[in-house]
C-alpha cells in the first residue's frame, strides 16, 4: 500500500506541474510569453481551447499539484519538500483568482509555474525518502 502512495504521490506531481505549464501554453492572451514558448514547440493550436485552459484545466492541474504534494508529507515527512511543493500551485492559484486584478499578477502566475516545474525537476534528480515514521524521527547521519 506505501508503494502504490508512493507511485501516486510522485506521478500526481508531475502531472499536475505539466498539466498546468501546458493549460498556461494554451492562452496567449493571459500569458503571451508562455504561449509563445507553447507556439514554438508545435502548441500553438491550444489557443483556440483558451477559455477551457484558463478557467478549467489550470486550477484543476493546480489543485490536483497541491493535494499531492500535501498527501506527499504523508509519506515522506520531509516538511521543506512538501513545503515548497506546495507553494507554487499555490501562488498559481492566488494568482488566478484573487489577485487576477492586479498587474502583477501575470509575475506571480510565472513563478508558480516556475516552481511548479522546479519541484518536479527536484522530484525527479533527488527523490524523497521517508525519513520518520509515527513513533520516531530519524535524522540524517552528519558527515565530517
Amino acid at each position: 500500500m506505501e508503494q502504490l502512495i508512493q507511485w501516486i504521490t510522485r506521478i500526481g506531481d508531475k502531472t499536475g506541474s505539466v498539466g498546468a505549464l501546458i493549460s498556461a501554453m494554451g492562452c496567449a492572451m493571459c500569458f503571451p510569453a508562455i504561449a509563445s514558448l507553447g507556439a514554438a514547440v508545435g502548441l500553438g493550436f491550444l489557443s483556440q481551447w483558451e477559455g477551457v485552459f484558463i478557467n478549467t484545466l489550470l486550477p484543476v492541474f493546480a489543485s490536483l499539484a497541491l493535494v499531492i504534494n500535501a498527501l506527499g508529507w504523508f509519506n515522506h515527512r520531509q516538511w521543506h519538500r512538501s513545503l515548497l511543493g506546495m507553494l507554487g500551485p499555490t501562488v498559481l492559484l492566488l494568482s488566478l483568482y484573487p489577485w487576477f486584478k492586479y498587474g502583477w499578477s501575470s509575475y506571480a502566475t510565472y513563478t508558480g509555474l516556475g516552481l511548479m516545474i522546479a519541484v518536479s525537476v527536484w522530484d525527479l534528480v533527488s527523490p524523497a525518502s521517508r525519513r520518520c515514521d509515527p513513533e520516531h524521527c530519524e535524522l540524517p547521519a552528519k558527515q565530517s
